[in-house]
């Protein structure tokens, strides 16, 4: 009764918010526009993630009711991506995009109507097979839970199936909008899902306990797909009933799946990296699993604000100049785009490192979560910020091979890369406990993105490299500045500031990360590094309305 009241009273706000010409009148021009957007609705997702990580960490500790938590999740996420992200960014977007492109209304909206009821067929059989035999699947994947937790894990995932059927929809709602430009309702959907999970994490478990949990993440994946839905419905789309059969003699989605193969395949070996963390998590100390989830979501905050935002925002603009074979101005963006998340990622990843203990005590350092799940989650969070560069520009690097309607490249860098982690994993585990984890997947997400940038850069025989390398040199510099600040400032700070309480944390985090901000904008403006220069534009544009961004130039 909760859920479907706090569903209703968020119906009458989003019809509001989706009415609103002024938010939904007009489709966004410009990479750098729609990254804003995406990044300025990604940082308020990413600020309500924290403050739910912070509500669980406190009600639990890295313990046995979040690792159950955590692994419930693995089977449902698997299906979401493995059926449903594959469809979306490598075959639907680019297909969907060049229907729009040539204006031809009827098509594109049979191919939206057609993925919807094949998906949701699909979702709903696997789904119930999946229910049915969730004690199973549970037992594969957490072989080191005693039965007990088994048995809860299995109830759990049984109470998640219905997110994938929601978030399924949702997904092909939100590709319509990104085709159409429209990236604002498309952005804070996702601020949406994190306020229903919150609301299980504050309401549900106290009558359901960690049940509660689950009920929040379906509550969350309805709300999600509530929004996108009357948003899709102000640009023009009505669903048309379709048969099975004339929906696979359909050409466009004959086009659609042959293409999502390889990326559903390419997304099946990603999702094994997390479903390797979760078996081999699983054999070592209570909370391991949640030690892991926790470091994660902390060091992912840059990638979802900066990787994904911009890989989000470039993806039509490289499909249509893919489908018009411009592979000039396909590499021009390409290559701004990427040097634009280096820009922002490279100085994030760092803070992250200098800082990790004041981020992990700030975030996270409350109630039951305490300095033994505190001192293992930074050392995680460390090991796994090395990365951070190469996680926030394979979202990029595999959407060029999308637009170029070349999906299995990106499944066969995948599948080398994740060999490597699994036999890195076998190597450290015994060793390292689960440190050995986040060296493995550190490890293997920077040599999945240095196989994408090869092998893109292949394709662009013209590619002048200095043109790339000379920036992002400049950046590391000008990063190498901000470290300095850092930890001159901590040292500074540590004759002030004693560290006892959240507010002293707190001060410390901003004072010293501030500085180091502040110093390595300086270094690039003295430096003339020119991704700062798109910044110091983009920035001025939207808040004095200046025309005309750098990139409509070329």
């Amino acid at each position: 009764m909760c859920k479907l009241f706090c569903y209703s009273a968020s119906n009458t706000l989003i019809q509001k918010i989706i009415n609103n010409k002024v938010i939904n009148g007009k489709p966004t021009k410009t990479i750098a526009g729609a990254a804003l957007i995406v990044s300025v609705a990604g940082i308020l997702s990413r600020i309500l993630g924290l403050f739910r990580d912070r509500i669980l960490a406190s009600k639990f500790g890295a313990g046995d009711e979040l690792d159950v938590y955590y692994a419930a999740f693995r089977v449902p996420d698997l299906i979401y991506n493995f059926l449903i992200v594959g469809a979306l960014s490598a075959a639907f977007i680019p297909v969907f995009t060049g229907l729009v492109a040539k204006k031809d209304k009827d098509k594109s909206w049979d191919l939206a109507s057609g993925l919807l009821t094949l998906q949701v067929s699909i979702v709903v059989i696997i789904s119930v097979v999946f229910f049915l035999f969730a004690p199973e699947l549970t037992k594969l994947i957490t072989p080191g839970f005693p039965e007990e937790k088994i048995m809860h894990t299995a109830a759990l995932t049984r109470i998640m199936f219905l997110s994938p059927l929601f978030l399924g929809i949702s997904a092909i709602f939100g590709g319509i909008l990104v085709s159409y430009k429209r990236f604002l309702i498309y952005s804070i959907a996702p601020i949406f899902y994190n306020v229903g999970i919150i609301i299980g994490a504050v309401f549900f478990v106290e009558f359901w306990g960690v049940a509660g949990l689950a009920w929040g993440v379906v509550l969350g994946a309805l709300m999600h797909f509530a929004l996108q839905f009357f948003a899709v419905k102000f640009v023009g789309f009505t669903y048309q009933f379709r048969n099975i059969k004339k929906i696979i003699e359909d050409t466009n989605i004959r086009k659609v799946i042959r293409l999502m193969i390889p990326r559903s395949m390419a997304m099946g070996v990603s999702q094994i990296n997390l479903l390797i963390v979760t078996i081999f998590a699983s054999t070592l100390a209570s909370g391991s699993l949640a030690v892991f989830n926790f470091a994660n979501n902390l060091q992912s905050v840059p990638l979802g604000i900066f990787g994904i935002s911009f890989s989000i925002a470039a993806f039509p603009r490289l499909s249509a100049l893919a489908a018009k074979d411009n592979m000039e101005k396909f590499n021009y963006v390409f290559s701004r785009t990427f040097k634009r998340i280096l820009f922002f990622v490279i100085p994030s990843s760092l803070i992250i490192f200098s800082l990790r203990a004041e981020i992990v005590r700030a975030v996270l350092g409350a109630g039951e979560f305490d300095w033994e799940d505190t001192t293992a989650t930074l050392w995680v969070l460390g090991f796994l910020s090395f990365s951070l560069f190469a996680q926030s520009t394979i979202p990029l690097l595999t959407r060029c091979f999308y637009a170029l309607e070349n999906t299995k490249t990106p499944f066969y860098a995948a599948l080398f890369s994740e060999s490597i982690n699994i036999l890195l994993v076998m190597v450290l585990i015994e060793k390292f406990q689960i440190l050995g984890l986040a060296i493995a997947f550190s490890v293997a997400s920077i040599i999945n993105m240095a196989t994408l940038f090869f092998l893109l850069d292949k394709k662009f025989k013209d590619t002048k490299k200095s043109a790339m390398l000379t920036p992002i040199v400049k950046i590391l510099i000008a990063s190498s500045f901000l470290v300095m600040a850092i930890y001159l400032t901590r040292h500074a700070l540590a004759n002030f500031i004693q560290l006892k309480t959240l507010g002293e944390v707190l001060a410390q985090l901003i004072i010293a990360g501030g500085m180091g901000v502040s110093i390595f904008l300086i270094a690039c403006y003295w430096l003339g590094v020119e991704e700062f220069n798109d910044f110091r534009k983009t920035t001025m544009k939207c808040i004095c309305g200046k025309p005309k961004d750098l990139e409509d130039k070329n």
